[in-house]
């Protein structure tokens, strides 16, 4: 018998469920090419769910259901909200290039597995128990390998679709060998329950050292860091740029909720050992993503190795949870690392809206050529790319700059010279990262274009991409209310 508070818990899951499957035999009976009504059927979809995370979040109650397997809680809640939403701005920007290229002629896939990968991320940000998160990650990454795989004509989208598929199964390997030494040294897969064996002390602390190694391998490979980056450059200039967008964007507000889950709410008396390894992972991801990023040409391989970077930001954030190298959990670190993955997605989605919209009429806008004397072409546009562009390499006012301040902050204050020292590469890194970031603009602005015709939208698409391009600079002079959001939601999340 499912008890009422189990339902509420999960409705909006429930929701995307069942409008996925209407959504998909709804499509059967739409004919026009570009799939409008889909389209907005998926939106009003995506804009229900949104209102509704919105109002869970804000009662700030913890609601578990299904014998404690699943959680509703302030963090889970407004970072479901942000998923909605982010994928929402995907959808705006990237149905114009989808119906360009042909690939809503034969059916609205796209929204029907946009609604899918959606409900897979909300599953990992919800699950309270290994396997429910192992399942969400699941339906994510095949929906994901689908989606890559869209565009049927393209050979580049098939070769990005085998590559990824073939390195996802490999990441489920690691994640579910982890798993099931974790069960083999607790008995269970509950997260409060593994908390308590392994706070107990009498479980085999080798058998749980060697079950984290392989979680975090897992982990790493849905963050996308060194070394488990593989798939990133690939997967990115491969894919149409859309779903480029709809792999980049939301999916990583999910990665990290299942970063906290399971590292900081379920295995936190390990911390020091996980420590260690998000300490290299977070070198080398600074290190590899912001140096191969400099010999890239393709802005979209550019932009992977970018990521490939900032998620290294995000695991300092992570990493930082301790006082004076003391194991004593703290809310400021990881609701700085929340801080910088909310405004990384916001960025990622303006940047990516300015090459889509670049790329339309048939015209793949990947070179960096491509983007020569933009300014000329559309003032606008280019300050859009621009105030991206200035925010991913940290440079005030943009939100960037304070994501990254926050980080290192978090990083300063956990103590030890070590710790300094990461401190110190980590901003010797964003300059070089500054230096492929500055040459986009510097090939906006001043050099010769070598298109001529002007740039144009439709409304919804400029309107979005406005609002888009106008957050990251208010909330780079006003970051107060987002950090403020996630502060409260970390602190509500370690203390339920």
């Amino acid at each position: 018998m499912i008890d009422k508070l189990s339902l509420i818990a999960v409705y909006p899951e429930l929701i995307l469920l069942l409008m996925g499957c209407v959504i998909a035999l709804f499509d059967l009976s739409v004919k026009s090419r570009s799939r409008t009504a889909t389209y907005v059927v998926t939106m009003l979809t995506l804009a229900v769910v949104a209102a509704l995370q919105a109002s869970y979040a804000s009662t700030g109650q913890t609601l578990y259901a299904f014998g404690h397997m699943v959680v509703s809680d302030v963090m889970g809640n407004w970072l479901k909200c942000f998923a909605t939403l982010a994928m929402m701005v995907t959808l705006v920007y990237g149905r114009p290039y989808a119906a360009d290229r042909d690939m809503l002629k034969g059916g609205g896939e796209m929204f029907v597995l946009s609604i899918f990968s959606l409900l897979g991320m909300f599953v990992m940000i919800s699950g309270n128990n290994f396997l429910v998160i192992y399942m969400g990650i699941e339906l994510l990454t095949l929906s994901s390998y689908a989606l890559v795989a869209l565009r049927r004509d393209h050979t580049q989208s098939i070769e990005a679709a085998m590559k990824y598929f073939v390195l996802g199964a490999l990441a489920s390997g690691f994640l579910l060998y982890g798993i099931s030494m974790i069960y083999g040294a607790t008995g269970s897969l509950n997260m409060q329950d593994v908390l308590k064996a392994v706070s107990s002390g009498q479980v085999n602390h080798q058998v749980l050292v060697f079950g984290v190694v392989f979680l975090v391998a897992g982990l790493a490979f849905k963050l996308g860091v060194v070394p488990f980056h593989m798939w990133i450059p690939d997967v990115y200039q491969g894919s149409p740029t859309a779903i480029t967008l709809m792999i980049g964007g939301a999916p990583k507000l999910a990665a990290f909720a299942v970063t906290v889950r399971i590292l900081v709410e379920g295995l936190s008396p390990l911390a020091f050992d996980w420590q260690q390894m998000l300490m290299l992972l977070s070198i080398a991801s600074l290190a590899i993503g912001n140096l191969a990023a400099i010999a890239q040409t393709n802005i979209k391989r550019m932009l992977a190795f970018s990521t490939i970077s900032h998620m290294g930001f995000v695991l300092i954030g992570m990493m930082s949870g301790f006082v004076s190298g003391q194991p004593e959990l703290t809310g400021g670190a990881y609701s700085s690392s929340m801080f910088y993955v909310i405004s990384y997605v916001l960025t990622t989605l303006a940047s990516f809206g300015v090459i889509l919209l670049l790329t339309r009429n048939g015209f793949e806008s990947e070179e960096l050529s491509d983007f020569a004397g933009l300014n000329q072409r559309s003032p606008f546009y280019a300050g859009v790319m621009a105030i991206c562009l200035f925010s991913l390499a940290g440079i005030p006012p943009m939100i960037g700059f304070y994501a990254k301040l926050a980080v290192l902050q978090a990083l300063i204050a956990s103590g030890g010279t070590l710790h300094l020292v990461l401190a110190v590469f980590a901003v010797m890194m964003s300059l070089v990262g500054a230096f492929y970031y500055l040459r986009v603009v510097k090939v906006m602005y001043f050099d010769s274009p070598t298109q001529t015709g002007a740039v144009t939208a439709p409304f919804e698409v400029h309107a979005v991409l406005s609002l888009n391009g106008a957050l990251l600079l208010v909330l780079g002079l006003l970051p107060g209310g987002l950090m403020t959001l996630c502060a409260s939601a970390i602190k509500q999340m370690l203390n339920s």
